[in-house]
């Protein structure tokens, strides 16, 4: 068997579907891929942290393995997709709010100095946010099959790498002797000498860079995973350029003030959720620049064809069903308890993106149900929850029974059901494309329409407000997307060839 294994790893790869795509097609795959990314963070901005990111995570990984692999089997797919959605998570620990602010906030305004070192801080962080993402979504879609140990291995050391690099780049952070970090991205007395009451915040992005750094290094040059390699590589510069793109326009507003509200925008500028369009140029940016790297490095997309003879079962790849979803209804209850109680010591240790990331990246790797559940229920239940809790709880906008049973007993099961059934489903030999494309289109209307819910429905006929145009804006993305699945659904894929070189050590 090792000799096999080792003889189809030196074989060269069977293209991908779209190896020979014509150039029309490809641009359809980036502009959806873009529309996800920007409706998908753009609807991350009314719920924050890594829960939230993680809605851009899944829109995101789901159009590009629908849209680049279609023939491949179903459940490496849902791995490479459910990959993608963990890892977009891990940089919501970064703060960022206060490097915006060096961009925007009326003391620095007019000081040129403070909107390069905000738009450098963005770059950086927006960088290594995106870039965990094209890193995850890269690994899954590879030859290799990462098992459970390797990927614990993986974020084990990771966590490790992310503690040292706070150690050596963002100490030393001592604010009441005015001592920070020599790089720092914050609110900082270089830049308002004279602000007695300014109030740094503790920097992680350096943690951030030698754990992606790390992770990089073994996966890319270690074990030789090309496309991983590559797709960190572009997703650094999605984020790098989305972030501060996005955030131009916010502080070209700040910067502008007078002249937005006397030119012929001025009516449109008082409907305007500045912030909130910051979030959705990122998301398009970012999600577009992880789709070009991945159709100009299609040809290194490794997954098994639905129909390719599975490999023998290793132990060190696959987990006992037990052992997965005791690992997820771990995950789920260290999460519930982080997001909707008050626990300082847990909220301190699992806060943070990398650390809550560990188990659900485990039962991934090793798991036949965790992918699904992982996309589906998983992502959607803090959506869920914040979504009940803003509108139930705080608004009162429903009855509590019709509110709970419209924004969590109804889309859970929805999602939980489907999860189950592609779940089943992955044991068979079918194609991912038109299947993971139902997830698409589920994911999309879900966090749409909560989303919408969280708008108040600022339907664009009535009186607008500053929800309007970001709703107008989401349609539109949504749109695209729901098309993206829909052609993909309508699209009967060619039967696969047997190939027993499609993917050394794959399901």
């Amino acid at each position: 068997m090792s000799r096999q294994r080792s003889k189809a790893a030196s074989e060269p790869l069977s293209p991908s579907p779209l190896a020979n795509e014509p150039a029309a097609a490809a641009w359809l795959t980036v502009l959806a891929a873009a529309a996800a990314g920007g409706m998908g963070w753009g609807i991350r901005g009314q719920y924050g942290h890594e829960t939230g990111a993680m809605i851009a995570g899944v829109l995101v990984s789901l159009v590009l393995v629908v849209r680049l692999a279609p023939t491949a089997a179903l459940l490496p797919a849902a791995r490479a997709a459910a990959l993608g959605t963990i890892a977009m998570g891990f940089g919501g620990s970064m703060t960022y709010g206060q490097t915006i602010g060096l961009t925007q906030n009326g003391p620095v305004i007019g000081n040129a100095s403070a909107l390069a070192w905000g738009m450098l801080g963005l770059a950086v962080k927006g960088g290594l946010w995106i870039g965990f993402a094209g890193l995850f979504l890269g690994l899954g879609l590879g030859r290799r099959r990462f098992g459970w140990l390797e990927m614990a291995a993986i974020a084990a050391a990771g966590v490790g790498l992310f503690f040292l690099g706070v150690w050596l780049i963002n100490t030393p952070y001592d604010p009441a002797s005015r001592q920070l970090p020599s790089v720092y991205f914050s609110a900082d007395w270089r830049w308002e000498p004279d602000n007695a009451s300014l109030k740094p915040r503790p920097e992680v992005w350096g943690g951030m860079l030698l754990a992606l750094l790390g992770s990089w290094a073994w996966v890319g040059l270690v074990r030789g995973e090309r496309l991983a390699c590559w797709l960190t590589l572009w997703g650094v510069l999605g984020g790098a350029l989305g972030f501060p793109l996005g955030q131009c326009l916010q502080a070209g507003h700040a910067w502008n003030r007078e002249w937005f509200a006397t030119s012929p925008f001025a009516t449109l500028d008082g409907v305007m959720n500045w912030w909130n369009w910051m979030e959705t140029s990122f998301g398009t940016v970012m999600g577009a620049v992880l789709a070009i790297g991945l159709v100009r490095n299609r040809q290194l997309i490794g997954l098994p064809r639905a129909g390719s003879p599975p490999p023998a079962p290793a132990a060190t790849i696959d987990l006992p069903l037990p052992a997965e979803l005791l690992l997820l209804a771990t995950h789920v209850v260290l999460l519930v308890l982080c997001e909707m109680v008050e626990l300082p010591p847990l909220t301190q240790v699992y806060d943070h993106g990398l650390i809550a990331g560990m188990l659900p990246l485990v039962a991934v790797a090793g798991g036949r149900a965790s992918p699904f559940l992982m996309m589906l229920p998983i992502t959607l239940l803090p959506i869920s929850a914040k979504t009940i809790s803003m509108l139930v709880l705080n608004d009162a906008t429903l009855p509590p029974a019709v509110g709970w049973s419209v924004y969590g007993v109804l889309p859970m099961l929805l999602a939980t059901g489907l999860a189950v059934w592609l779940t089943r489903r992955g044991r068979t030999p079918g194609a991912s494309g038109r299947l993971l494309a139902t997830a698409l289109l589920l994911t999309t209307l879900t966090f749409f329409l909560l989303n919408l819910a969280v708008f108040h429905f600022p339907w664009p006929w009535l009186a607008w407000t500053g929800r309007t145009p970001n709703a107008i804006a989401f349609t539109v993305a949504g749109v695209v997307v729901l098309a993206a699945a829909g052609l993909a659904l309508a699209t009967r894929p060619s039967a696969p060839l047997l190939d027993s070189r499609d993917h050394a050590g794959q399901d």
